[in-house]
Formats: C-alpha cells, sequence, structure tokens
C-alpha cells in the first residue's frame, strides 16, 4: 500500500501564502503591447571597481562567514546587507563581482526597500537598461525586469517550449554598450528545490582554450543580434505581444578584456551569437557551435546558484554567462526582479604572440604541453 510521504520536522520548506497569492503582488508583471521607450544613447562608462580598496575593507567588515562556490567562479557572503553598503563598498563589490564572476547575499532586505531605493543601489554601477519585452510592475519602474513563472502566467515556460531550458546567455548582448554588475533579488521561489541558475566563468572559458586557438580568436568579431528572441516574443504572444524597443544587433569582439581586472573572457554565448565576421556561413557555423559546446559542457568552470526568498544574486556579466533551469513543477511560483546597468563597449583583447599565459597555465605546464 503507498501511504503518502510526510515531509520532516526539520526540512526546511519555502514561504509561501495560504491563499496562494503571491507574496509582493506590487511586483506583479505587467505587459503592454503599446508601450514604447527610448534606448540609453552612447554614453562614457566609468567602472566603480577602479576606485575599489583591493582589500575590500567595507565590503568585508561585518562578514560573518564566506566562501566560495566553486574554484573559478562564485562567491556566497553572509552577514553582509547590500542595502547598508557605502559607496566604498559598492565600489568594492564591484571588483569582487567581477574577480569571482557572482557573489551571492542571502537573507537581504533589499526586497523590501521599495522601487525607488533599489534603483538608487544598483545606479551606482551605471545606468539601468530597459527590457524590450519583458514584464516590468504595473506600478513600477520599466527599470524593474520581473521574472515570473506560475501557472497564472505561463509566458516563460511558453517561450522554451519543445527546446532545453537550459539557454547559456548574456543578457542584451546585442546593446552597443553591454551589461555589467547585475542585480537579481528573488521574491518568492517555488516550495521545494530548483529554479536556480547556473553561471559560467567565461574568463576560465577562455584560458581553458590551447594558447595557439586562444591567439586565433582574439581580433575576430561576432554578430549580436535579440532578431529571434523578439520575433519568438512576437509569434508566441499575438496581439498580446510586448516590443518596448526595436531590435537591436551589433558586432562586439569574440574576445574581450575586462576593464577593472585586465583578464581576458570569451564573449560568445549561444542565444544572441549570430555569426564571425569575415567568415564563410559553414566556417562560422563549425567555430561557434565549437566554442557554444564549450561553454555548455563546462561544469568544472561553473557553479549552481541556489535561490530562497531574500536572495541577491551579484554578477558580472562582461566574465559570464548565465542559464534558467526550470526544474521545478509547472505551476509554482517563481518570482523576482533584475535590475541591469549598462557599461562599458566591449573591450577587444590585442593579439599577442607570446603572452606567456601557458605558462601561468599549471595543469599545461605539468603536463608539458605550451
Amino acid at each position: 500500500m503507498v501511504t503518502e510521504s510526510k515531509v520532516p520536522a526539520n526540512k526546511v520548506v519555502r514561504p509561501v501564502s495560504e491563499d496562494g497569492s503571491p507574496l509582493y503582488p506590487d511586483y506583479m508583471p505587467f505587459y503592454d503591447p503599446l508601450e514604447k521607450v527610448e534606448d540609453i544613447g552612447p554614453f562614457e562608462h566609468f567602472d566603480p571597481g577602479h576606485r575599489a580598496d583591493p582589500a575590500k575593507p567595507n565590503l568585508f567588515k561585518d562578514v560573518t562567514k564566506m566562501w566560495d562556490i566553486s574554484p573559478h567562479i562564485g562567491t556566497e557572503i553572509h552577514g553582509v546587507q547590500v542595502s547598508q553598503l557605502s559607496p566604498e563598498g559598492l565600489d568594492e563589490l564591484a571588483l569582487l563581482a567581477a574577480e569571482r564572476g557572482a557573489v551571492v547575499f542571502r537573507n537581504q532586505d533589499f526586497k523590501d526597500l521599495g522601487f525607488e531605493k533599489q534603483k538608487d543601489i544598483v545606479r551606482h554601477f551605471g545606468p539601468l537598461h530597459v527590457h524590450g519585452w519583458a514584464p516590468h510592475p504595473k506600478n513600477g519602474p520599466v527599470e524593474h525586469m520581473i521574472i515570473y513563472d506560475h501557472k497564472d502566467d505561463l509566458r516563460v515556460r511558453k517561450s522554451w517550449a519543445r527546446q532545453s531550458p537550459i539557454q547559456f546567455h548574456t543578457d542584451q548582448s546585442p546593446e552597443p554598450q553591454t551589461p555589467g554588475t547585475t542585480f537579481i533579488c528573488m521574491l518568492e521561489s517555488p516550495s521545494g528545490a530548483g529554479g536556480d541558475t547556473i553561471i559560467s566563468s567565461s574568463v576560465r572559458a577562455f584560458e581553458r582554450l590551447s594558447p595557439r586557438f586562444r591567439k586565433r580568436l582574439e581580433g575576430l568579431t561576432a554578430i549580436h543580434s535579440n532578431s529571434d528572441v523578439a520575433s519568438a516574443e512576437i509569434n508566441n504572444n499575438g496581439t498580446k505581444a510586448v516590443m518596448r524597443r526595436d531590435m537591436v544587433s551589433n558586432e562586439h569582439p569574440v574576445v574581450i578584456v575586462h576593464p577593472v581586472t585586465k583578464r581576458k573572457a570569451l564573449y560568445v554565448n549561444p542565444v544572441y551569437t549570430r555569426r564571425i565576421v569575415g567568415f564563410d556561413k559553414e566556417e562560422s557555423d563549425y567555430l561557434l557551435k565549437f566554442l557554444f559546446d564549450h561553454i555548455i559542457r563546462g561544469q568544472d568552470f561553473s557553479c549552481r546558484v541556489r535561490y530562497e526568498p531574500g536572495t541577491v544574486l551579484v554578477w558580472d556579466q562582461r566574465v559570464t554567462n548565465h542559464s534558467q533551469t526550470l526544474d521545478y513543477a509547472p505551476g509554482e511560483r517563481r518570482h523576482a526582479f533584475r535590475l541591469t546597468p549598462i557599461a562599458n563597449k566591449p573591450i577587444p583583447s590585442l593579439v599577442e604572440e607570446d603572452d606567456g599565459e601557458c605558462e601561468k597555465d599549471e595543469m599545461r605546464a605539468q603536463l608539458n604541453i605550451c
């Protein structure tokens, strides 16, 4: 006889309202097919990480515990409230996000600060992007991009129907100036496990390639376009589709340099990168497929961020790719918002005949394969 399983008394279950209503109704998604917004336009970006003390005394002074989630990407910090960081602390957070790719904070009051205070904090890292079709709160700013999945709103599920939801990407890489230090704040997560974000280090993805192949990639550029994703919004939602801005396409270096750390990173992604400039289609498709597979298989240079209400993820999109998982039960509510500062125009790495990087790679040096 099958008996109903019971949840152990000491098992953590994420909070939900008794009547099934959202915990944060002011952040419910709003879709207006007639809404239009203007592009930010070009601007000079100064990265706050340039001002940061490398020892990060303002960021770390209240830390109770901290650890790296994986060797090459991700650090989790406890005891720090992002809302209480000084400007110097925020500068140091920008530097840590650039160095570690992603920083996770738990039990944050950030979710309860209100729209304007949230924007004020994140604007420290750059002007805020407005998404072309993703929802914002009905009575809230257009800069607050709402992430929402629930049985009453299946837009996210519909957008990935008949394909894997594991789609590594860098948000808004088709923009002329691309996102930098970005925030996700989780308002309500599925009652059990699931709904995580996988984040991959684009720095380590580049370093894992052979030195000669790295040099072949440097100097190449690629076209990034959001036309396919925007078209899916129109095809999936018809007259209810939202298209606030025109489709965007831009040419970016295949290998970029972070403006603060000066580390090189592979800057392509399976969602937005369309073709290598100057290559025939077959050549471009072949090379991009290899690079995309390299990113997707790179579990040894990625980490998985588990959410709970009050989790804030801060990550630098210039040195990472990321993907949703959609592995939780359909109908469960996953509710968050993203604030996305725009940073610099991607900086191309310079082709160097001998940059000494192979000798710095401990594994290659030990195996004598430089």
